[in-house]
C-alpha cells in the first residue's frame, strides 16, 4: 500500500457521533470471520488476560487484521481507508507531534469538508480523545486502519522527524555524539605524540610508572573478581515470586542487521517464549537498506504476535538508533531487547512481569544472565564461555550487592516503559549503549536488579572476529567513562562517592588492565632471570615479591573462572580455565583497534556474524512451554 496516498470509504451504516454500536463479536460472527464456538473461546480468554478482543484473536490466528478493521469500521460507523486520493495532513501532524501520534495511533489526514479525518487503529479509544482533538482542529471524523498503515503514513509523511528523534533522544550533554567532530582527532594526535615524546625523553622511569600503574590496577581488579568469588558462594537462591492475575503487554526489540541465516531458528526460539500472545509485541528491527536482511524476513513465515519494523535511512547505523526508531511504534508497559542469535529460556517474560511486579517503581530495569550453546566449537568459544559464567554469574551479582552501578549486557535486559522514556531511551552513537544506559539509570535514580534466568546466545569461535567484536565493547566502554566523566564534580553528585569509585574500577579499571597488561607481561623476563629494563631498580627480594604477587593474583582468578563454570553447569569447562591465560591477551590488540576507531571513526559498528556456528546439542531451554492460551 501507498501509505502516502489514501481515501476515505463512506461508512455503510453511519451514525450521527461515532461511538461504539453492535458488540465486535457479533459483528464478526456475521461477516464470518470467526465462528460462535471461536468468539466464547475469546471471550472466556479476555476475562483472563484483559487484552482487546481484536488482539486476541489476531495473535492466535483466528483472524487477520484487514478483517478486524473492516469489523471495527462497521461496528463505530466510521470510515475505513484504502489506497486512494486523500494523503495525511503534515502540519496536523506537527501540531499534534509526531511522538503523540506515534504512540496513540492516530494520523490526521487533508481536510475534504467540514470535518478533518482522523484516521486511528484504536477506534475504542477514540471518544476519549475526541474533545482534545476538536479543540485543535475543529470537527473531526473518525477513520479506521490498521496499525501498519497508521506506522507507513507517520512514516512516510514525517520520515526525517523520526530519524531525527532516533538520533538525537539523549539529551547531547549526556550523549556521545560530538566525538564525531573533526576537531576531536587533532587533540588525540597531539596527545599521542605528547605521549611518544615523554616515553623517548625518559623511557626508563615511564616504564617504570607504567608497571606500577599495571600492578596497582591489577590489584584492584583481582580484589574485584575476589569479592565475586567470595559473595557469590554465599548467596542463596531468590524466592519465586506470583504471577500477577492481569499481565501487561511487553514489546520485545530484536535488532538485525545482514542476517541470512538465523531468521527462522529466531522465530522458533521465541515461540517458546511462555507468556499470552495477545500480550506479547516482538519486534524485529531492521535497517532499510537490509536487503539480506529484508529478503530473508519475506521468506519467512511469522506469527501475528511479531512484526518487522523497517528504520529509515540516517547519519549512522548503530543498534540503539534502530532500537530509538522502534521504540515509538511499540506499546508495551515492559520493553524488553533480544539479539538475532538468542535462545531464552521459556518462562523468562514470566519472571521478568514477576519481579516488575513485586519490586519498588525504582527498580526500572532487570538483567538476566547470558551464557552460550556452543561452547565445545573452539578454545575461543570455551574461554569465551568461561569468561561470560564469570561476569554474569559472579561480577555483576558482586556489583549489585555491593551497590554499584551496573552495566548492562545488550540483551536479556528488560526495562519499565515509563523510565525508559525519561532517560531518553539509547544513546545512538555509542556502540556499548547498554553500558551508558546502566550508567545512566543509577544516575537518574533508578535501580537495575538481576533477574534469575539465562538466555544462550553463539559464542565466537575465530580469533579475528572475537578481537573485533571485544574492539567494539572496549571502544564502547572507553566512549562511556569520558561521556561519564566530562564533568567528574556532577557525576559524584549524581551517584555519590561510593558509586563514583565503583564506575572507576567497572570502566578505568578495564580499559587501564587491558591497556597495560604487556607490562605485566614483561615481568616475567624478571622472575624467570631474563634480562628486563628495570632490572637494576628492583629492590633485594623483589623477584620473590613478584612471583608471589603474580601468582596470587592468576590463582584469584583462575578460582573464579572454574567457580562460574561449575555453577553455570559448564562443567566441561573447568580444565579450560588455565586457558584463559591466553585468551585475555587477545583483548589488549582488540582495545588497539578500539583508541584507533576511536579517534578516526568512533560510530563504526563492527558487526558480529551470527549463525555461523551450530549448538553444541539441540537447544532445549528450562522452563515451562509456550503459554497454551
Amino acid at each position: 500500500m501507498n501509505a502516502q496516498v489514501l481515501s476515505l470509504v463512506t461508512p455503510r451504516h453511519p451514525r450521527a457521533r461515532q461511538d461504539e454500536g453492535a458488540p465486535l463479536g457479533e459483528i464478526l460472527i456475521r461477516r464470518g470471520g470467526i465462528d460462535a464456538a471461536t468468539l466464547d473461546w475469546a471471550l472466556e480468554h479476555q476475562r483472563k488476560t484483559g487484552a482487546p478482543l481484536g488482539r486476541i484473536l489476531i495473535a492466535h490466528g483466528h483472524l487477520d487484521e484487514s478483517a478486524l478493521v473492516d469489523a471495527l469500521a462497521e461496528q463505530f460507523g466510521a470510515g475505513r481507508i484504502v489506497p486512494g486520493d486523500l494523503r495525511a495532513a503534515p502540519e496536523a501532524i506537527d501540531r499534534l507531534g509526531i511522538v503523540e501520534c506515534a504512540r496513540m495511533r492516530l494520523v490526521p489526514l487533508m481536510r475534504q469538508g467540514a470535518a478533518m479525518p482522523v484516521a486511528t487503529s484504536e477506534p475504542h479509544r477514540f471518544a476519549a480523545r475526541r474533545a482534545w482533538l476538536e479543540d485543535l482542529f475543529g470537527p473531526v471524523a473518525m477513520t479506521v486502519a490498521t496499525e501498519a498503515e497508521i506506522d507507513g503514513l507517520l512514516t512516510a509523511m514525517r520520515r526525517n522527524a523520526l530519524v531525527g528523534r532516533a538520533e538525537s533522544r539523549v539529551a547531547a550533554e549526556a550523549s556521545c555524539r560530538d566525538m564525531g567532530r573533526p576537531a576531536l582527532s587533532p587533540r588525540l594526535a597531539a596527545l599521542a605524540v605528547a605521549a611518544a615524546g615523554v616515553v623517548a625523553i625518559w623511557p626508563g622511569a615511564t616504564l617504570l610508572a607504567l608497571t606500577l600503574l599495571a600492578l596497582a590496577v591489577a590489584a584492584v581488579n583481582t580484589g574485584l573478581v575476589l569479592t565475586a568469588l567470595l559473595m557469590r558462594q554465599t548467596q542463596g537462591s531468590p524466592a519465586s515470586r506470583p504471577i500477577p492475575l492481569r499481565m501487561p503487554k511487553v514489546s520485545i526489540l530484536v535488532p538485525l542487521h545482514g542476517e541470512r541465516d538465523i531468521a527462522g531458528t529466531l522465530v522458533q526460539r521465541l515461540s517458546r517464549l511462555d507468556y499470552p500472545r495477545d500480550l506479547l509485541d516482538i519486534c524485529l528491527v531492521i535497517e532499510s537498506a537490509d536487503r539480506v536482511t529484508r529478503q530473508t524476513l519475506r521468506e519467512t513465515v511469522l506469527p501475528p504476535w511479531m512484526r518487522v519494523v523497517a528504520v529509515a535511512d540516517g547519519a549512522v547505523t548503530t543498534k540503539p538508533r534502530a532500537m530509538n526508531y522502534a521504540l515509538d511504534f511499540c506499546d508495551g508497559a515492559i520493553v524488553g531487547i533480544y539479539d538475532a542469535e538468542d535462545c531464552p529460556e521459556p518462562d523468562q517474560l514470566l519472571k521478568v512481569v514477576s519481579q516488575f511486579a513485586a519490586s519498588p517503581a525504582q527498580v526500572a530495569c532487570l538483567q538476566g544472565r547470558l551464557n552460550f550453546y556452543n561452547s565445545r566449537a573452539s578454545w575461543i568459544a570455551r574461554c569465551f564461555a568461561l569468561d561470560y559464567s564469570t561476569w554474569f554469574g559472579m561480577v555483576l551479582p558482586a556489583l549489585h550487592r555491593l551497590g554499584w552501578p551496573v552495566p548492562l549486557g545488550g540483551t536479556t535486559v528488560f526495562f519499565r516503559r515509563e523510565a525508559l522514556d525519561a532517560l531518553g531511551a539509547w544513546d545512538a552513537h555509542n556502540v556499548t549503549e547498554d553500558a551508558d544506559l546502566g550508567m545512566r539509570l543509577a544516575r537518574r535514580g533508578y535501580r537495575t536488579d538481576l533477574l534469575d534466568s539465562t538466555t544462550m546466545e553463539e559464542a565466537t569461535t575465530r580469533p579475528v572476529p572475537w578481537m573485533r567484536q571485544r574492539s567494539r565493547w572496549l571502544k564502547g566502554y572507553a566512549m562511556t567513562w569520558l561521556v561519564h566523566m566530562r564533568d567528574p564534580r556532577r557525576l559524584w553528585r549524581d551517584v555519590g562517592a561510593w558509586r563514583f569509585i565503583g564506575i572507576q574500577v567497572l570502566f578505568l579499571g578495564s580499559l587501564l588492565g587491558t591497556l597495560l597488561a604487556p607490562a605485566l607481561w614483561l615481568l616475567w623476563l624478571l622472575i624467570l632471570g631474563l634480562p628486563h629494563p628495570l632490572g637494576d631498580m628492583l629492590p633485594a627480594g623483589g623477584g620473590l615479591a613478584l612471583v608471589l604477587y603474580l601468582n596470587a593474583t592468576a590463582l584469584i582468578v583462575l578460582a573464579a573462572h572454574m567457580r562460574a563454570a561449575w555453577l553455570a553447569g559448564h562443567r566441561h569447562l573447568i580444565a579450560w580455565a588455565p586457558a584463559m591465560h591466553l585468551y585475555f591477551p587477545m583483548a589488549t590488540f582488540a582495545l588497539a583497534k578500539g583508541l584507533w576507531e576511536l579517534a578516526v571513526c568512533p560510530f563504526f559498528w563492527d558487526k558480529t556474524a551470527h549463525g555461523v556456528s551450530q549448538p553444541d546439542a539441540p537447544v532445549t531451554p528450562r522452563g515451562r512451554g509456550p503459554h497454551p492460551a
